[in-house]
């Protein structure tokens, strides 16, 4: 393939956000990895798989999904919806 076939069919990764998802199950596995940014800086980041995409979790999902879990002990899955964007981003976890 030459390069610019190549260009036309790029897309750059990145990473997915758990908010992307119709569903979520409470027993997904959360990873959390130190990697490097493109500036080639160590960031922490949470995420889990599904389906072997990855999907970042927010620490802010996790601090609400406790919550969830002290009220509702027995949740099997829930949503993430996402509202803003960059820094004004919000979520909300709502159990299924």
């Amino acid at each position: 393939m030459d390069i610019k076939t190549f260009a036309k069919e790029y897309v750059p990764q990145q990473m997915k956000n758990i908010a992307d998802l119709e569903v979520v199950r409470a027993d997904a596995e959360i990873k959390k990895e130190t990697r490097k940014d493109q500036n080639n800086e160590d960031y922490q980041v949470m995420f889990i798989v599904v389906e072997n995409e990855e999907y970042r979790v927010p620490s802010s999902v996790v601090t609400q999904l406790k919550g969830v879990i002290e009220a509702k002990p027995d949740v099997t899955s829930f949503k993430v919806v996402r509202t803003g964007t960059g820094m004004n981003t919000k979520y909300q976890v709502i159990p299924l």
